[in-house]
C-alpha cells in the first residue's frame, strides 16, 4: 500500500489515504455552516484530498467548545451540513464529519478572542458537565459532574446527531473521544474520580464510549465507516495512557468501530508534550499491531515522503493532516508529483501538471 492507493472502509472507498483532520473554525451562526466552510472544506476536496472530516460538531448545545462551533444537535443544522456534503462529494472526496461534546473545556472563547479562555456564566458563556466537578485548569468553571441519567442524556445526543450526520448524507462518522473532551474525560482517572459503574476500573471508564459506539451504531448503517478518535495519552503520570488505549481499541472493534485516529494530549493543562516531526505516529503502529484494527497517524506530519513512509512501512492506514492542510490545500497533488505517481488533479487544473 502507498499514499496514493485507496482504502476501503466497509462499502466506502477513499481515493487515497490522505485525509483532512477536523479542526474547528469557530465561524458557525447557530451551529450553521456557511460560505467559509463551504470555501475551507470544498478547497481540500479540489486539492485532491481521500477524506475530509468536518470539524469537532456539538451533539449539544453545551457541549459545544465554542458559541461559534458548528453543531447537529437540532434538525435545522441539517441542511447547511447536506450542502456542504455536495460540494465535497462532487470534487472526489469523502465527506465525513466528527461527533463532539466537549466537556468541561466547553464554553471557550475562539482562539483569537483572548487567546480562547473560557467564557464563564457571568460573562455568557454556561456551565459545562463533566463526570466530575473538576476544572480543566485554573480559570476555568467548575463542571457539574453527570449522574447516569444524563450520561444516558449524552449517549442518545451522539446517536441521534449520527442520524442527522447520515440524512446530510455523510459516508464517515467519527466519534471524539481525545484532546480532554467530554469522552476522554471519562476515560481518564485524572479527570474521572466517579465512584460508581462509570468510575475506578477501566471497564468502568470506557463504559460511556462503549455505549456511544453501541447507540451510534444502530443509528448507523453497517454499511459505513466509524471511526474514533482517540488521545492515547495524557502525557502525565496516572493518566490514561497506551496500553489502556490498545484496551480500549480492541473493545471498540468488537462493537463496530473500523478505524482508530491515534492523537494525544488535551487532558492535562500541565503536561509536558515532546511534540516533534511524526512525533504520535507510534501510537498509530502500536494500536494498528496490538489492537488488529486500522489507524490513522497524525501530528506534525508535513511532507509527502513523510506521509508516504508512514503508508509504505505499515505504521498506520491513514494519514490525517492538520495544519499541514491549512499551509497547502493542494497537498495531495504536490505529493503525486513529488512520489511521481498520477494524482487527483481536477480538469479545470490540468494545465498546471
Amino acid at each position: 500500500m502507498s499514499l496514493l492507493s485507496p482504502l476501503s472502509l466497509r462499502s466506502v472507498t477513499l481515493r487515497n489515504r490522505i485525509g483532512m483532520s477536523p479542526m474547528c473554525q469557530y465561524s458557525a451562526v447557530d451551529g450553521r455552516v456557511g460560505d467559509w466552510h463551504l470555501v475551507h472544506y470544498g478547497a481540500r476536496a479540489v486539492g485532491g484530498v481521500g477524506l475530509v472530516i468536518v470539524e469537532a460538531s456539538g451533539v449539544e448545545a453545551r457541549g459545544r467548545i465554542s458559541a461559534d462551533d458548528v453543531g447537529i444537535w437540532e434538525d435545522g443544522q441539517v441542511e447547511p451540513l447536506a450542502r456542504l456534503v455536495r460540494v465535497v462529494a462532487g470534487h472526489g472526496a469523502t465527506a465525513g464529519i466528527q461527533l463532539a461534546h466537549a466537556g468541561r473545556k466547553a464554553s471557550s472563547r475562539a482562539p483569537w478572542d483572548q487567546g480562547g479562555a473560557p467564557r464563564l456564566p457571568a460573562a455568557g458563556g454556561w456551565t459545562p458537565v463533566a463526570p466530575s466537578a473538576i476544572p480543566f485548569a485554573d480559570g476555568h468553571a467548575i463542571p457539574e459532574a453527570l449522574d447516569e441519567a444524563g450520561i444516558a442524556g449524552v449517549v442518545r445526543a451522539f446517536a441521534d446527531a449520527a442520524g442527522r450526520a447520515l440524512a446530510a448524507g455523510f459516508e464517515v462518522v467519527e466519534l471524539h473521544a481525545a484532546h480532554g473532551y467530554l469522552l476522554h474525560e471519562f476515560l481518564s482517572p485524572l479527570s474521572n474520580h466517579r465512584k460508581d459503574r462509570y468510575g475506578g476500573s477501566l471497564e468502568n471508564r470506557t463504559r460511556i464510549v462503549r455505549e456511544v459506539v453501541e447507540a451510534v451504531r444502530r443509528v448507523w448503517p453497517d454499511r459505513l465507516p466509524l471511526l474514533l478518535r482517540v488521545s492515547c495519552t495524557d502525557w502525565t503520570d496516572g493518566g490514561w495512557d497506551l496500553p489502556q488505549t490498545v484496551e480500549l481499541a480492541r473493545q471498540v472493534r468488537a462493537l463496530g468501530v473500523d478505524l482508530v485516529d491515534c492523537s494525544s494530549g488535551g487532558n492535562v493543562a500541565t503536561a509536558r508534550i515532546p511534540a516533534g516531526p511524526g512525533y504520535q505516529v507510534p501510537f498509530a503502529e502500536v494500536v494498528r499491531r496490538d489492537a488488529a484494527i486500522a489507524t490513522a497517524a497524525v501530528g506534525l506530519i508535513t511532507s509527502p515522503a513523510q506521509a508516504e513512509t508512514i503508508i509504505r512501512s505499515g505504521q498506520a492506514d491513514l494519514v490525517l493532516l492538520a495544519r499541514e492542510l491549512l499551509r497547502d490545500p493542494q497537498f495531495p497533488l504536490r505529493a503525486a508529483r513529488d512520489l511521481g505517481v498520477e494524482g487527483p488533479w481536477p480538469r479545470q487544473y490540468l494545465r498546471a501538471k
